[in-house]
This record gives C-alpha cells, sequence and structure tokens, in this order.
C-alpha cells in the first residue's frame, strides 16, 4: 500500500511537471518574442471569449485587447519611448491588466506601485521607477497628491476620471487613440531580456525595493501557471489578490488567460462574500495567499462555502493546519501550493498535494533543479563555510538557506532590482566551487528524504533563544491552534541581561480566549526555548497588501507596559502567564528575572 502509494504520489508529480515544462521549454532571453507576443496569440485565438470580469463588466479577449491598444497608442502620442517608464497607483479595476498589456506592445516598462501606500513609502516607490507619468484614479489621486512634495522630480497626473488643477483626463484622452495594435516596428530589436514591469517587494522589513521583471521571466510566470495548473477554456479564475503582485497579476491571470478561460477580479478580498462570489460567477480556480486561506476557515460557515464549483486552488504560503482544514470543509479537490520569489529564480511546485510542503525536487531529478539548501548561521545570518571556504549543503532534515544557481537560460537567470547593490546583496559567490554564484532567497527550509521542501522561517524572523534557534513561523502555527486563537504573529525581543532575543507572540483573539488554558497547551505543545516569554493581545496583526505579517513596529515596540496599549503578559517562572506590570517591566529591564 506505501509503495502504491509513493507511486500514485510520483506519478501526480510527474504530470504536473511535465505539463509546466511545456509551456516553458521555449521561453528563452533572446528571444524577440515579448510577453505582449503571448497575449496577442491569445487574442486571435479566443478573441470571443470572455476575459476579465469585474463588478458586473465584463470584457472579451478582443475587447480586451482594444482597450490595450488605446493605452499603447496613448503613450506613443504622449512620445513616451520604449525602456521608459510610467507607473501605475490604481486598485484592481478593469483596466488594470489592460493597460500595462497595451504599454509592453511598444516597450514601455510599467511600475505596478502597490495602491496601499502612502507618504514616504509611495514617493520612494515612485522615485526609483524613474517615472514621468502616473496614472491614478479617484480613488489613488487623493493620496498621491499628499505625496507630491516628497517626490525628487515632476511627474505628470492621469487620472482614470474627474481631474483638477494640473491632473490631465485620461479617459478623454483614450477617446481618440486607436483601438488598433500598433505596429510592430516600435519594438523592433527588443529581445525577452528587456523589461516589462517593475514589481515591488512587500517592505516588511524596510522600503519596498523594485524587482526587475523582464519579458521573459513575466512569460515564465504566466506560461508555468498555464501549464500547472491545468487550466482550460472553460475555466473561470478568482482572483481576489492584488494586480500589483506578481501571484495575482501574473500567476492568476497567466493560467486563465494563455488557456482561453476567464479572470473574476475582485477589488479587494472578502472574506464574508468570498464564496457567494464564487459560487454567483461560476468559478472553478482561485488563486490564494495563505493568510487568505486563514481568514476563510477563520470566519463562520457560510451557506455558499460547499456549493461552489471549484477544482482546484493555487497559491503559496498554506501552513498546514490551514491547507487540512481547508480542503475538508470547503471540499476542494485539489490544491496547488508552490513557492517562488519576485526578484530571484527559484520556484517550486507540490504538484501532487504533500500537505504542508511549499514543493519537491525528488533526487531522481536533482540535476533537473537548480535549488539547494546550504547550512546556516542565524546569529551572523550568513551560511555556514568550511574548512575549504565553500557552503556546506544540507542533508535531509536540515534547516538552511535556499539558493538557486544563476545561469543564462530562462529559468536560472537572475535580473534582481533597480538597485544595482541591493541586487549584489542577494548573490552569494563560491558556493559550491570557486567562481560560481547562486541566489539567496532570503528564506530558511528543510527538506525530507523525498525531496519535498517545507518552508521554516524568514532570515532574520528566525532567532536564537537559550542557545536554539526559534523559528517564528513554526511556532506561530502552533499558538494559532490554541482554542480562542484566531492570528498570531511571533517575534523576538531584547531583554537586558538575556543571551538572545525573547519570544514574544502577538496574538488576536477571541472573547473566549483564556490566558492559563493558553499557557497550558504551549507547556504541552512547544519545547521550553520556544514558548513565548511575552504575550500582546492586539485588536488586530497589520498586514501587507499580500497578507504577509508586519513584524517591525511590533519588534521595535518591545514589551514595555507603558508604551504599549492593551494587555501584556509575561511567563512568570513560577506562575505562569501574568499581566506585565510596570515593577515586573522596571525588573526585567533591569536583569532582575532570570528568565
Amino acid at each position: 500500500m506505501r509503495l502504491k502509494a509513493r507511486l500514485e504520489r510520483d506519478w501526480r508529480f510527474m504530470r504536473g511537471l511535465n505539463r509546466t515544462l511545456k509551456r516553458v521549454k521555449t521561453i528563452a532571453p533572446s528571444s524577440p518574442s515579448l510577453i505582449c507576443d503571448d497575449l496577442q496569440a491569445a487574442v486571435e485565438t479566443w478573441r470571443d471569449n470572455p476575459a476579465l470580469t469585474f463588478e458586473g463588466k465584463t470584457l472579451t479577449y478582443g475587447e480586451m485587447d482594444a482597450v490595450a491598444n488605446r493605452f499603447a497608442h496613448w503613450a506613443k502620442g504622449m512620445n513616451i519611448r520604449r525602456g521608459q517608464v510610467v507607473a501605475l497607483f490604481l486598485p484592481n479595476r478593469l483596466e488594470y491588466f489592460p493597460i500595462w498589456y497595451g504599454l509592453s506592445k511598444i516597450g514601455v516598462v510599467t511600475a505596478l506601485i502597490n495602491n496601499q501606500l502612502a507618504g514616504l513609502p509611495l514617493a520612494h516607490c515612485l522615485n526609483i521607477s524613474g517615472a514621468a507619468h502616473v496614472i491614478v484614479d479617484g480613488e489613488t489621486s487623493p493620496v498621491f497628491e499628499q505625496a507630491k512634495t516628497l517626490l525628487e522630480r515632476p511627474m505628470q497626473q492621469w487620472v482614470l476620471g474627474q481631474a483638477h488643477g494640473d491632473q490631465r483626463d485620461l479617459a478623454q484622452a483614450l477617446k481618440s487613440c486607436s483601438q488598433l495594435p500598433p505596429d510592430r516596428s516600435v519594438r523592433e530589436g527588443m529581445t525577452a531580456k528587456d523589461t516589462a514591469l517593475y514589481i515591488y517587494t512587500s517592505g516588511t522589513t524596510g522600503l519596498p525595493k523594485a524587482a526587475r521583471i523582464t519579458h521573459v521571466r513575466a512569460q515564465l510566470y504566466m506560461r508555468a501557471f498555464a501549464g500547472a495548473t491545468g487550466a482550460t477554456a472553460k475555466d473561470r479564475i478568482y482572483v481576489a489578490l492584488p494586480l500589483y503582485h506578481a501571484t495575482g497579476g501574473l500567476c492568476g491571470l497567466g493560467a486563465a488567460l494563455l488557456n482561453g478561460g476567464s479572470a473574476v477580479v475582485k477589488k479587494k478580498f472578502s472574506a464574508s462574500h468570498f464564496w457567494s462570489d464564487v459560487v454567483a460567477e461560476g468559478c472553478t480556480m482561485f488563486v490564494y495567499i495563505g493568510e487568505l486561506c486563514r481568514y476563510l476557515v477563520n470566519h463562520p460557515e457560510a451557506e455558499d462555502e460547499r456549493s461552489h464549483k471549484i477544482r482546484l486552488a493555487f497559491g503559496n504560503g498554506l501552513r498546514g493546519d490551514v491547507w487540512a482544514e481547508m480542503k475538508a470543509r470547503f471540499r476542494i479537490p485539489e490544491i496547488l501550493e508552490f513557492y517562488g520569489s519576485t526578484e530571484g529564480n527559484v520556484s517550486l511546485f507540490n504538484f501532487d498535494g504533500k500537505v504542508g510542503a511549499i514543493g519537491r525536487a525528488p533526487k531522481w531529478l536533482r540535476n533537473k533543479f537548480s535549488v539547494r539548501l546550504v547550512q546556516f548561521n542565524v546569529e551572523t545570518e550568513e551560511p555556514v563555510r568550511g574548512l575549504n571556504g565553500l557552503c556546506i549543503e544540507c542533508g535531509p532534515g536540515q534547516v538552511g538557506e535556499c539558493i538557486g544557481q544563476i545561469g543564462g537560460d530562462a529559468r536560472t537567470a537572475y535580473t534582481g532590482y533597480v538597485d544595482k547593490a541591493a541586487s549584489e546583496k542577494k548573490i552569494l559567490h563560491d558556493v559550491f566551487e570557486r567562481g560560481d554564484a547562486w541566489f539567496r532567497t532570503g528564506d530558511l527550509m528543510r527538506m525530507d528524504a523525498d525531496g519535498y521542501f517545507y518552508f521554516v522561517d524568514r532570515i532574520g524572523d528566525t532567532f536564537r533563544w537559550k542557545g536554539e534557534n526559534v523559528s517564528t513561523n513554526e511556532v506561530a502555527e502552533r499558538l494559532a491552534a490554541v482554542p480562542g486563537v484566531t492570528e498570531a504573529n511571533v517575534y523576538g525581543v531584547t531583554v537586558e541581561g538575556a543571551d538572545g532575543r525573547a519570544g514574544m507572540a502577538g496574538l488576536v483573539v477571541e472573547p473566549s480566549f483564556d490566558i492559563k488554558q493558553f499557557g497550558e497547551q504551549v507547556v504541552r505543545d512547544l519545547p521550553p526555548y520556544a514558548q513565548p516569554v511575552f504575550v500582546r493581545i492586539l485588536p488586530a496583526i497589520e498586514t501587507t497588501g499580500t497578507f504577509k505579517h508586519r513584524k517591525m513596529d511590533l519588534v521595535a515596540d518591545g514589551f514595555d507596559p507603558g508604551k504599549i496599549k492593551g494587555v501584556i503578559f509575561w511567563r512568570d517562572p513560577v506562575k505562569g502567564y501574568v499581566k506585565l506590570t510596570k515593577p515586573a517591566f522596571e525588573k526585567l529591564s533591569a536583569g532582575g528575572v532570570k528568565l
């Protein structure tokens, strides 16, 4: 029986891998075929099929292409030349994808700006884009106006809506633009290694960085998911993720639009309306970020949550505890978890559905994958090197940093960031032999004997306590399973006189939460070094636009009850978790308590 199960897993893995490789094998950085050519081919094949649906309005492939062409001719008319940048600062809307698709037809780069940014982070993203024009709407224009004084150079603001002052009315300008494709000669000489998009990192550890997405990289994203998901022209894919990020804007849309299917785009995710929307739109797939799924399983039972037509959910960051519950409760036949970084060259797929695994690279296909794990020192935040100065590869079960070998083909190329210095920091040299170069993902993982990879933590999030490495991700997963806990965000804080960092958990809890019961389960479920020293009750956990937990502000707050609103507990060596009072804080801060 065990052999049969293993053969079944291997068959599913190979089926998914072959489907994916078939779609990406012809991609080459030197090719004159660009991402807009892929999309144009889809338009010609499925011109009358529905392509995009948003808030009750649907565009066919032909109509979507016509909108894209208008934007291409608008930019051309404004003398925006290939290689120049237009910033796109919009929420999800029907025109979002056609805008950058159209601009790519004339070789113009689109900077996809997170529409949740404001102030300095927004100005920073606009400044590093180098754009002279920014496209906004009625929602984002006021936010842009407030950040204008922080810009390093003037930017012409184009509004999809009513324009004021020095703003320009883009909707009006588009009316005189042709719906026909621009002449291909305008991008003559361009190759797939030219830049198509700037997609920004989430900024969980500082200001966002602009990742340079070449045409070949955009093709890899979109074609890979067109193959990996097995989507067809009959599929409708529900996309509630932001289109400024690769998971929703490239992976989700690629699976639909390169197969003749359609994408149902939502302005934003809503756990309350998710299943009713999915049922009403007849969706057969949806794309997720892990925390989105946690919101769904934490939400009260919905009338439509099991009457849908969903056959596949695909995405990344799905924790094992949520995975099993989601699949059983919502009766989802198949989940496709993957791993990838916006700027890097490492991608993994869990084609055979092993719960908790982010992907697989079996021994018998080792040479086909340029992904390795190397031993890592959490304190120095650098890979461990042997006496010969080279890195040491991890064995099964060992935790190490995931790296990807940098090469010249489409799948191993590393394009990095707009900031060259930031790009260089992500390259690890002299890894397994002198002169080689590998991309550093910044993620700690472990791999089992069957080649399944498991995410452990982000470098910088894992911390040392009592001489042991504490994975914030794994501890948070355990804490979220405690009765009364809705969400958990774990991080390390400095305590005077203590070696390493003490664990602290920010919890969102239900009224039924009991700190005593919590403490008892923590002792049962976690080794002493991983048990949080401090517990902070939060009204909500701040996340990025792609649902990643923000930790910087929490770390900066520390555990001072005088600075923090809300209740803080600490684990008294004798009494267990008790409220942290000012005298106890002062004693801890003075190193007067042995933790």
